[in-house]
């Protein structure tokens, strides 16, 4: 039976590694995670907080969004959501374009987003606005970072623009939590393209301050990231300018191909 969809559910940001975020969404007594890069993490999270597992959702077949679910599995009998077109062996429930998930235990619902170009089988999840529960929530994995994109190992520059254009269509109050804490490094990147950006210079200040205080700078918004994130602004004429100035594109290039040459530039930088 589903809860009522004022059912109350917050996020819990889970640090690990070097730099990457899990997330448990619970509502205080039950949790679902993810992208569980690692069990010990949460399995301490979960202890901590008083939390009982109820299901596992991954974006993607990276190690450090997987590497975890075959020791919760042996804590938690419990359905594995994941993408219908990557190769994860424990997913039971394989999802793709416009595919719900439902976490009864927790009343949660998240509409599935078919997002390549990281991995060739990417997804990512979305809560709806409802209730009392305020602004959607989106589990962007490694497609979008706050300030930045992930790299292309699978998928293509066109397919990534796709997809990053779909999560953009999202509205601007959309809570973005992505995987990993890339943003100061992202936004170094994004002010070296577009330094005129005033948006984005007050973005590295409030986020500098952030980090200094040892807090995270995610989640972030759907509206900031339009605002402030190159890979979602690579139409914008200064970007463009940046792009021919620093001899990386032609004057007859077509959107994709600045795209392309903004991700090639990132990769180097």
């Amino acid at each position: 039976m589903i809860n009522s969809p004022e059912h109350a559910l917050s996020v819990l940001a889970v640090p690990a590694f070097n730099d990457n975020y899990l997330w448990l969404i619970h509502d205080g007594k039950q949790a679902a995670v993810v992208d569980p890069g690692g069990a010990k993490p949460i399995l301490e999270a979960l202890a901590a907080h008083g939390l009982s597992l109820c299901a596992i959702l991954l974006t993607h077949h990276h190690a450090d969004h997987t590497g975890g679910v075959p020791e919760l599995l042996q804590h938690f009998a419990v359905p594995v959501f994941g993408p219908r077109n990557d190769a994860i062996t424990a997913i039971t429930e394989p999802l793709a374009e416009n595919d719900v998930a439902i976490v009864a235990e927790l009343g949660l619902q998240l509409t599935v987003i078919d997002v390549p170009g990281h991995t060739r089988g990417h997804i990512a999840y979305v809560r709806q606005r409802g209730g009392t529960n305020g602004a959607p929530w989106l589990f962007s994995g490694d497609t979008l970072f706050a300030g930045g994109c992930g790299r292309l190992f699978e998928g293509t520059p066109g397919q990534m623009a796709d997809s990053l254009g779909k999560l953009a269509a999202l509205p601007d109050d959309t809570l973005v939590y992505c995987a990993h804490e890339y943003t100061l490094s992202n936004l170094r990147f994004a002010s070296a393209v577009e330094p005129g950006n005033l948006a984005l210079q007050e973005r590295i200040a409030i986020d500098t301050e952030q980090r200094q205080q040892g807090l995270p700078t995610v989640p972030s918004t759907v509206g900031l990231e339009k605002a402030t994130n190159p890979f979602l602004r690579y139409r914008e004429p200064a970007i463009l300018t940046s792009l021919k100035v620093a001899g990386k594109l032609g004057n007859d290039a077509s959107p994709v191909e600045a795209f392309a040459a903004l991700r090639m530039w990132k990769n180097n930088f």
